[in-house]
């Protein structure tokens, strides 16, 4: 009959020959999603660039374009949205939201809360982060690409309908 303590052990070992095992492929997984992060990264600023070339029209000084002020600046700055402009001139954080409106607004569902945002981007759901969601809806709504239909409440404003501009 084997030991109390024998049994103990053969468990322990098994439980941290689990442990290890998954550690690895938490690694390797890890790993993994920076590679697809990089990659989705690197076609985001191909697609941006695409954009922006389109929206020069081919002329080589950007800076005489009507366009030049559609094609994204910084992360924080938010163009004034208009009739046929790409939701794509917004940095990323932006389009999420963007997007995650557009398929509400296609589902007839209503609008988000930035608290609900929050949860369906699988962030944690608690101030620091809610306000961060929040003060870029505001910026959204400032600019013309999101109103809110009650306080705290967001949707997309009509004839905002795709990441290829009003279509």
């Amino acid at each position: 009959m084997p030991s109390v303590v024998g049994l103990l052990e053969q468990h322990e070992v098994a439980a941290r020959r689990r442990v290890e095992g998954l550690r690895e492929e938490a690694d390797r997984i890890h790993a993994e999603l920076a590679v697809a992060e990089q990659e989705w990264q690197e076609w985001t600023v191909a697609r941006r660039r695409v954009d922006a070339v389109l929206a020069f029209g081919g002329d080589n000084d950007p800076h005489a374009s009507q366009n030049s002020r559609d094609v994204p600046k910084a992360r924080s700055q938010v163009v004034v949205w208009r009739e046929g402009l790409a939701w794509s001139v917004l940095s990323v954080d932006y389009q999420r939201i963007v997007q995650v409106l557009a398929d509400r607004v296609r589902l007839h569902q209503g609008p988000l809360t930035c608290q609900e945002m929050a949860a369906l981007f699988g962030m944690d759901v608690v101030p620091a982060r809610v306000e961060a969601l929040r003060a870029k809806a505001k910026r959204l709504a400032a600019r013309g690409w999101l109103t809110e239909a009650a306080p705290g409440r967001f949707t997309l404003v009509k004839g905002v309908t795709g990441s290829g501009g009003g279509s």
